[in-house]
């Protein structure tokens, strides 16, 4: 089980991690070309699926390897760790193209050369050298306060009760919201002009990061989701909206004043959002009239602010070019479900027009509760002109203003499944240290170790990415990059909280354990802000093509 001291003295070297990640780069990129010389540069993309997806996905391990070996230049520890996550990305990406060499464009056995490489990285020896050695995260005393203030807050205010409203199904407490709401947690992104704490540049974003993933690390939902939402509408407003909508709404989002829930996905289009079927239609008086049917939105019944994505043209052949931001002002509801009326004379609605009603239907789930998803019925819902997002002259532009808001999404779910995995790893490790099997402790066993320091690395890792991702979305830079982290790190909770819960045995099945609860949560992050699917096909793959050389 033990490596040899010149073995981990190898590794730490990083030059043949190096040489091997730049090898992996190198079938990455042959296959992208290939990819584009298949697929006419994106046209007929969807006739080579399977490749685009297992390129996708290869292509993000081999960028959140990258920022492990930054990271590994750091220390001793950080260089293994460094290291074992390379020899990781390098096997996977094996893996993926044996028996496929053909379709990436490659020799069989083009890996050979890296074989003394992969032999010490993936040894059990190795593993077990950094199972309970996560490492440091290298952030600045600023950072460090933010992680500290967060984390002391997740640990006293929501840990405690995690639990039972994950197993009753319950709403979020307001003594949670308003705790956050005084930490000032719902206006991370609002710009300081506007009632909130951003100053602009890599400290928001690695800020919303490193709050995020301490929230989620007590509680997906009650926790790290509840920042989520309001993150999402407040990019889309500081990016499209008029200065009259940034004065009146951004400050109540900050404070809390105002909830957020996001209404985009359609029962018969999720992640397809071009082909939306909910109207938003001009009304007699002024104003629009909305009908139709949104569903996965979540804490719409707490919520009093919507941020609908609606078609203000009926001409459905326009695709995205007809579809408008709006933000829909309803009452907070009853989270078992609720219908609500709109009269005349409410909130400025005309007079004569047919009357409004909204109904929300709640959708039971697996795990990620607390906030609770529903299906909303818009019929004849009335919202006033001033609130279509960047007034006439955001009239098309919702598909581009939404998006906006959920590539900053996508990095903040990559914190969230952090926070899971954190959590996940924290209660394996200290449950192996406890539990005694045949007459040891099971973190002595070689599986067990292997299992532990996989995960490390697995986290550090996705970390250093996410950490990397902000600062180049700070830049304005990273919108590919911001797929590629939720893709890779949203896959990673999942295997992580499987093998957590697998460390505990049949207790791991309990609901009394917290790692039941986390394996449950960890399962929706690859499916919500972007199914891992469309993202890797639509976004990650179709850039890296259309970025192809000829």
């Amino acid at each position: 089980m033990h490596a040899t001291d010149a073995d981990l003295a190898a590794l730490r070297d990083l030059s043949a991690a190096e040489t091997a990640l730049e090898r992996a780069a190198g079938v990455v990129n042959g296959a992208t070309r290939r990819l584009s010389e298949l697929s006419d540069r994106g046209r007929l993309l969807d006739d080579h699926q399977v490749l685009a997806y297992e390129l996708a996905h290869a292509a993000a391990g081999v960028e959140t390897a990258r920022a492990a070996l930054g990271y590994g230049a750091l220390g001793e520890t950080e260089a293994l760790l460094a290291a074992v996550f390379a020899g990781d990305v390098v096997a996977d990406l094996v893996a993926r193209t044996a028996g496929r060499e053909v379709e990436w464009g490659v020799e069989p056995g083009w890996h050979r050369e890296l074989s003394d490489f992969l032999t010490l990285a993936r040894s059990p020896g190795a593993l077990a050298a950094v199972a309970e050695t996560p490492g440091p995260l290298h952030l600045d005393d600023d950072f460090e306060l933010v992680r500290d203030t967060f984390r002391r807050f997740a640990e006293e205010r929501i840990a405690p009760r995690a639990e039972q409203i994950h197993r009753q199904n319950a709403d979020v407490p307001e003594d949670i919201i308003e705790g956050l709401a005084e930490m000032g947690g719902f206006g991370l992104s609002v710009p300081e002009s506007y009632g909130g704490f951003a100053s602009g540049g890599e400290h928001d974003y690695l800020g919303m990061v490193v709050a995020t993933e301490e929230l989620s690390r007590a509680s997906l939902g009650a926790g790290g989701a509840l920042i989520t939402r309001p993150e999402i509408l407040t990019r889309a407003i500081v990016n499209g909206g008029t200065e009259e909508q940034r004065s009146r709404l951004l400050p109540g989002i900050a404070s809390a004043e105002h909830m957020v829930a996001v209404a985009v996905t359609e029962p018969d289009f999720g992640s397809d959002v071009a082909n939306l079927g909910v109207t938003a239609l001009p009304a007699e008086g002024g104003g629009y009239l909305v009908n139709g049917v949104k569903t996965w939105c979540t804490f719409a019944a707490r919520a009093d602010l919507l941020m609908l994505l609606a078609r203000t043209d009926p001409d459905r052949s326009k695709g995205h070019r007809g579809l408008s931001l709006f933000v829909v002002h309803k009452q907070p509801a009853d989270s078992h479900g609720f219908v609500l009326t709109q009269d005349a004379g409410e909130g400025g609605r005309p007079e004569g027009l047919p009357p409004g009603r909204l109904e929300g239907r709640p959708i039971d789930t697996l795990g990620y509760r607390g906030m609770h998803s529903y299906e909303l019925a818009f019929e004849n819902w009335w919202v006033a002109d001033e609130n279509l997002v960047g007034g006439e002259a955001g009239k098309g532009r919702g598909f581009y203003l939404q998006m906006a808001g959920f590539e900053n999404g996508r990095l903040q779910t990559a914190a969230r499944a952090l926070g899971v995995m954190q959590a996940a790893y924290e209660a394996a490790l200290a449950y192996s240290r406890e539990r005694k099997v045949f007459g040891q402790p099971i973190i002595e066993y070689e599986l067990t170790r292997a299992k532990l320091g996989r995960m490390a690395a697995m986290i550090q890792a996705s970390r250093q990415f996410a950490y990397r991702v902000a600062s180049m979305m700070a830049r304005g830079e990273g919108s590919m990059e911001a797929s590629m982290v939720k893709a890779y790190v949203c896959r990673a909770a999942e295997w992580v909280s499987r093998e957590a819960m697998q460390i505990h045995g049949g207790m791991g099945y309990a609901e009394e354990f917290t790692v039941s609860r986390l394996f449950v949560d960890a399962r929706v992050l690859s499916i919500f802000e972007g199914a891992d699917e469309t993202l890797c096909l639509k976004v990650i793959a179709r850039r890296l093509v259309d970025e192809a050389p000829r």
